[in-house]
């Protein structure tokens, strides 16, 4: 049985800490080279912050006790969840990188196990061929697979685990990719800053799934903007306006807990609903090219289409205002419905023109100095893994924990807004006393879990 790890439950308080300095895709295949270059106990969790000194101490310690060298040895990964969204971050991990290897498995379903296991050995024969012994199951299985051995752990389970497991794997002194977005709650996003602060201790690389953040034509827009080829800039509009997910209809042997995980898209407490789950993408854009966090979000939304109970407690749409420092707005919009149009976009305005950023294909600045680049490119989804890979290679890995963690907190505080009707600030969010977290850590596939009731503005609280 692998030891638990100590996690720190922060109290609201803990956000302040972090408020003065953090003021100052829909398919994984874009057009491009493929093959380019180059479970934890309630006592446990709720332990506090005691172990965070001793944890951070650890730091002083030499790197090698904890992370994969420097140099062209063989890095081992092992994936926590096994569903189209880890396999398919496996997959990207081995095409980034001909040295990584498969090295364990982790989900809570065997399906999905041996759908995982059986599709990358199928792709990569020599490189991924997890024997099965290095297959875990169940509620722990992301312990097995942080201490199996491996020196890379791809975090692809719903989002309210992360935390738990991003904690428990720089904890050990794993290198980390994790899936966007990385906490569901305030108190998440806190274990989050604090998962952050013990990688750069222990100098361990953390790359979150936001593809657009390793795209060149992303950096090249944002490279212009920098450089005022626009001028100041005044506003911002950011679009994510897709089709709805399918619903998978309930097996009769199925649990409460293995339906809503296998339909965690409808969950408020497993993905966050659409501004936390998909529109983070856009919104850790908007903080990008603003180089701040927003100060306020007001927002509105609700749930026209998706109203049957199969849809969980999610809304189908929504429509934010961000508020930046210097009185600059952003206005962010989601929605799930089928047969409407699809968008997902960025668009900039300064005093002196204009630029967008828009999915994986179309870029331009058009102001003092013009830009506009083709729209055939490198495969974002690899290119996120190779940075963080050649990072670790080099001995200088990268950490965008913390700026991951701004970006989900930005996207909280916009789906609060529209839940409660309230207007919130970024203080507010950040010592939100909102704790989904604890779910996660007395998840049980054999106690009944009843469904919150759809968020009502002006009847539900601002916690």
């Amino acid at each position: 049985m692998v030891k638990s790890i100590p996690l720190m439950q922060g109290s609201a308080s803990d956000g302040a800490k972090y408020v003065n300095a953090m003021k100052n895709p829909t398919t994984r295949q874009p057009k491009g080279n493929l093959g380019m270059e180059a479970a934890i106990s309630r006592r446990d969790f709720l332990r506090g912050a005691a172990g965070l000194t001793a944890t951070v101490a650890l730091g002083a310690l030499p790197i090698e006790l904890f992370a994969h060298a420097a140099g062209s040895d063989t890095l081992k990964v092992g994936l926590i969840g096994c569903g189209g969204r880890g396999t398919g971050a496996a997959m990207d991990c081995l095409h980034a990188d001909e040295g990584t290897v498969i090295y364990a498995l982790g989900d809570v379903f065997q399906d999905r196990l041996d759908a995982c296991r059986e599709g990358l050995k199928a792709e990569f024969p020599d490189r991924a061929n997890v024997p099965a012994e290095r297959c875990f199951l169940g509620l722990d299985a992301y312990q097995h697979v942080i201490h199996s051995g491996a020196d890379l752990i791809l975090h692809c389970t719903p989002p309210a685990f992360r935390p738990i497991h991003f904690l428990a794997a720089v904890e050990a002194g794993k290198h980390v990719f994790m899936e966007k977005p990385v906490a569901v709650c305030p108190e998440g996003v806190r274990m989050i800053l604090r998962g952050a602060e013990i990688a750069s201790q222990k100098r361990l690389g953390v790359v979150p799934g936001t593809q657009y953040r390793h795209h060149p034509g992303y950096l090249g827009v944002i490279e212009r903007l920098r450089e005022g080829h626009i001028g100041t800039i005044r506003a911002a509009y950011a679009y994510y306006l897709a089709g709805s997910p399918g619903v998978r209809p309930r097996q009769p042997n199925w649990s409460d807990l293995e339906y809503q995980l296998r339909n965690w898209l409808f969950y408020i407490w497993l993905s966050g609903d659409q501004p936390v789950e998909q529109f983070v993408h856009n919104i850790d854009v908007m903080n990008w090219v603003m180089g701040s966090t927003p100060l306020k979000a007001l927002a509105l939304g609700g749930r026209q289409v998706r109203t049957a109970p199969e849809y969980g407690d999610v809304y189908d749409h929504f429509a934010i205002e961000y508020e930046y420092p210097g009185g600059v707005k952003v206005l962010a919009m989601c929605r799930q419905m089928d047969n409407t149009t699809f968008k997902v976009s960025n668009y900039v305005v300064g005093t002196e023109g204009e630029a967008l950023l828009e999915q994986f294909t179309r870029f331009y600045v058009r102001g003092k100095v013009s830009w506009e680049p083709g729209t055939e490119w490198p495969n974002p989804y690899v290119l996120e893994h190779r940075d963080l890979i050649q990072s670790i290679r080099r001995g200088e890995p990268i950490n965008e924990a913390r700026r991951i963690a701004e970006s989900t907190l930005t996207a909280i505080m916009g789906r609060m807004s529209a839940y409660t009707g309230k207007e919130v600030t970024w203080e507010q969010a950040m010592n939100s006393k909102l704790n989904l977290v604890e779910r996660a850590v007395n998840a049980r596939f054999d106690a009944p879990i009843a469904v919150d009731p759809v968020p009502m503005p002006g009847k539900t609280p601002l916690i």
